[in-house]
């Protein structure tokens, strides 16, 4: 990290999950073990559905959340979480200079209105016809701005008020892992004082339980922490929100705001996955971030194979630091993961101690002295990795 980069912190967190929302819920649930997923909504799938969550409190108008999907409703919620957690809502002024960069996927599918064309299709006398008079007639008007990733950075502007630049990236973890690297470098080199990242994602949607079962990526069955799905891999997605804002050490100072927890680096990367690529690509971005000779390190592993393995190997290598994968407890988000992983290390910080582990593989460490710095990997479930190093804030 160069000299002249400027401290930056994490003032603000918005997380919403499985286990509930803030960080005092998520602590608690993670503490004590909780497990949250449903085995028969989507069986034989399973998945961390959202906690119950009063979308009233951050999106009081019925309208603007009605044209909102789901991941759009997560998302805006999560942000106004944040934006609270940093003392900047309603602060016109703070929100017209704040900057944001979103990490989301393409939106969700009509499935009542993808059902009737296919059922159209085989009987109608003209194929290109009929799929031109279902554009026009079957789907709303919205519906194709509906799919547009950015649309939540847009929501996120009209609900709270963030006006200053806006920047939406799209590429599952690479994206999200990438929004918190960008945020945090523009901060660092004085391009920004202060800026809302993070994500969102929907877990509860056949038509993205579908894609990831033609590429036999999803857990099924029986459900199973992330470091025991060695014989049996597999991913169990979560739905989940994730924002946090992050903020120039003077900027806070100045204007009142206390630090949950100091970003130092994030670093990250991308491989074409040949045997020992993650590993090989993991160690190269610790040297990047370089952290202390000791620690903690949440990880964002998948369940999926090899990947896991080899990040397994990863942190075998490094004995000296406690190990959490929260995977196992809130499930894999995609975009929003690292951002989430980030904000759990930032509460852990703060706290002065990891949650506790019962991981029976014997991958997680205990944290043997109180913490001052966490090490969060991404390592993505078809490519993208990444590494960020979040301190305590003196």
């Amino acid at each position: 990290m160069p000299e002249t980069s400027r401290e930056t912190w994490i003032t603000g967190i918005g997380i919403v999950s499985a286990l509930g929302e803030g960080p005092d819920a998520h602590w608690q649930a993670l503490d004590s073990g909780q497990v949250a997923v449903d085995r028969t909504a989507f069986a034989p799938h399973i998945v961390h559905p959202l906690a119950a969550v009063n979308f009233d409190t951050q999106i009081p108008k019925k309208g603007d959340q009605r044209q909102m999907e789901p991941w759009q409703r997560i998302g805006t919620y999560a942000a106004g979480l944040a934006l609270d957690g940093a003392g900047a809502k309603g602060n016109a002024d703070l929100l017209g200079r704040m900057d944001m960069i979103v990490a989301a996927g393409g939106g969700e599918r009509d499935l009542a209105a993808d059902s009737a064309i296919l059922s159209g299709l085989p009987g109608a006398s003209g194929e290109a016809a009929f799929l031109n008079e279902q554009l026009m007639t079957t789907l709303r008007p919205t519906l194709f701005l509906a799919q547009l990733s950015n649309l939540l950075a847009g929501n996120i502007s009209v609900v709270h008020g963030v006006t200053g630049s806006s920047r939406t990236f799209m590429g599952e973890e690479a994206a999200g892992i990438d929004a918190v690297r960008i945020g945090l470098a523009r901060i660092q080199a004085g391009d920004s004082e202060i800026a809302l990242v993070g994500g969102a994602y929907n877990s509860e949607r056949k038509e993205m339980l579908l894609l990831h079962e033609f590429a036999g990526q999803n857990l099924v069955e029986d459900f199973r922490p992330v470091w025991e799905r060695a014989e049996r891999p597999g991913l169990a997605l979560g739905s989940m929100g994730a924002f946090l804002v992050l903020e120039s050490a003077d900027h806070a100072r100045a204007r009142g705001a206390t630090p949950v927890a100091r970003l130092r680096a994030v670093a990250s990367g991308r491989t074409p996955r040949k045997p020992g690529d993650v590993t090989a690509m993991l160690s190269r971005l610790w040297d990047k971030i370089a952290p202390c000779s000791s620690g903690a390190i949440i990880s964002g592993a998948t369940g999926l194979e090899p990947a896991t393995s080899e990040d397994r190997a990863f942190l075998a290598s490094r004995p000296e630091f406690a190990v959490r994968a929260t995977g196992s407890q809130i499930g894999h988000g995609v975009e929003p993961q690292f951002a989430m992983n980030i904000a759990l290390a930032a509460i852990a910080l703060k706290r002065g101690a990891l949650f506790e582990s019962r991981d029976a593989t014997g991958v997680e460490r205990q944290a043997e002295d109180e913490l001052s710095q966490v090490v969060v990997t991404g390592v993505g479930h078809w490519r993208g990795e990444g590494l960020a190093l979040v301190e305590k804030a003196n």
